[in-house]
């Protein structure tokens, strides 16, 4: 009979201890999964990367939308007509110099 009452009480052990095995599995995963607390420090990091790198491009955005607005063929800019002509054609007059600022 000590031989019977054994497995069931090993059965009872296995059972009473597997929801207690996984809670630590979803603690251990909330913890140090791929979006658990330890990652959240690396999301930061990547976060103000990523706001800094969108900042440059919200200028140069701007920066182009200013000449794209010079470009209108309603009114073009004369100022902007000529560096065009100048730089990308290599249209001059031959008394004038040109000296590009990158």
């Amino acid at each position: 009979m000590g031989g019977r009452n054994e497995p069931n009480i090993i059965n009872q052990n296995v059972r009473q201890a597997s929801p207690l095995f996984g809670l630590l599995f979803l603690l251990g995963i909330a913890l140090a999964g791929p979006s658990g607390i330890l990652a959240w420090s690396e999301y930061n990091r990547t976060l103000a990367e990523q706001q800094v790198q969108l900042d440059k491009l919200k200028a140069e955005r701007d920066v182009l939308k200013n000449r794209v607005g010079l470009l209108n063929p309603n009114n073009v800019d004369p100022d902007m007509a000529g560096e065009l002509l100048r730089k990308d054609l290599n249209v001059v007059h031959p008394d004038e110099m040109v000296i590009l600022l990158n």
